[in-house]
């Protein structure tokens, strides 16, 4: 069993790997190179590798046998997927969050909404708090930690098309204005659109991405 330090250790190096995943740094489909990141962050290979482990376990790192560990990088169809999961899931979570929240925790949510953060913790942990706010277990398990980090790397992608951020921090604001007045059709409407927006930004965002490297492709084949 490890020890709680080396667990520390290891949850830290996680939070920084996953930080580059995020700002894009080492990109989707990219090699996650344990060597260079133990040498990045002063650590010797094994809080790296064990990082890199639960990165696998939840889905975000693909190592086959013999080969580099990359960063999972999955196909339009697959993206649309999770995102029409997550407006079906996400539409009940807030109904059923606006529903049981009490007074005081829908103030409260609102409070920290308010308080100035990163903007992709600030997105995230909306969505968070309404799930845990829904009262229902397995909408929590999936939107908290099944789907978290894979949303979250998404998301922050998806929050990459210009004025996206600015017009999900508005959305947002919506959505928890609507769960104050205890407006759960409201609500859920709300957040239906806001995944729909953040979905066909992210579609747009691979579109280009893929147009920029077909060019690329054939400009070097000349």
């Amino acid at each position: 069993m490890p020890r709680p330090e080396q667990t520390t250790l290891v949850n830290q190096v996680f939070d920084r790997i996953f930080d580059l995943l995020v700002s894009g740094e080492i990109p989707l489909g990219g090699v996650v190179n344990e060597a260079a990141l133990a040498e990045r962050f002063c650590v010797s290979r094994g809080p790296v590798r064990e990082a890199v482990k639960q990165f696998q376990g939840r889905g975000l790192v693909i190592k086959e046998p013999y080969l580099k560990a990359r960063v999972v990088e999955l196909s339009v169809s697959d993206m649309i997927e999770i995102f029409q999961l997550r407006e079906a899931v996400e539409g009940m979570s807030v109904r059923l969050a606006t529903l049981n929240m009490s007074d005081a925790e829908l103030d409260e949510l609102v409070a920290d909404f308010s308080q100035p953060r990163p903007d992709s913790a600030e997105v995230l942990d909306v969505h968070v708090r309404i799930a845990e706010g829904s009262g229902n277990a397995r909408i929590r398990a999936l939107l908290c930690d099944e789907l978290y980090y894979l949303l979250r790397l998404y998301r922050a992608r998806s929050g990459d098309m210009p004025g996206r951020r600015e017009n999900a921090y508005a959305e947002h604001w919506q959505i928890l204005r609507a769960m104050k007045t205890r407006d759960a059709d409201l609500a859920e409407s709300l957040m239906r659109a806001h995944i729909l927006r953040a979905t066909k930004s992210l579609q747009e965002l691979l579109a280009k991405e893929t147009t920029a490297l077909a060019a690329i492709a054939k400009g070097d084949a000349r």
